[in-house]
């Protein structure tokens, strides 16, 4: 995981679990790094790390049962709605872009397949 200085790193850490959780890389039930290891890992405040899961939790991505490490939710709708939000935002991000540079939606829709699909990498 590498963090820049852009936005809050609670944010940046939520990102990085949303992302393997909804991608599958993180499975459900899966028990994921204690505050303190992922804080020593990242070098950064175990408080930045326990507020990121904090908001985890609260979004339902993972839980903690008592003392337990905390694991990734087995709930597939939050998963779902987790891969659905991600995917808003790409979408939103690439289509201002697209949408400042003017290019018309008849010549992205083909280059969009050919990149997904595996085609072509640079133009």
């Amino acid at each position: 995981m590498e963090l820049n200085s852009r936005e809050p790193v609670y944010i940046q850490v939520i990102r990085y679990f949303k992302e393997r959780i909804a991608s599958g890389v993180l499975e459900p039930g899966t028990e994921i790094p204690s505050r303190r290891e992922l804080a020593n890992t990242l070098k950064i405040n175990p408080n930045t790390v326990q507020r990121a899961y904090k908001e985890m939790e609260e979004l339902g991505l993972i839980y903690t049962e008592g003392n337990l490490p905390s694991k990734v939710t087995t709930n597939e709708k939050i998963i779902q709605e987790a891969k659905d939000a991600l995917l808003q935002d790409a979408v939103v991000s690439f289509v201002s872009t697209i949408e400042t540079l003017q290019i018309p939606l008849k010549d992205v829709i083909p280059m969009l397949e050919t990149h997904y699909e595996g085609g072509e990498k640079d133009d």
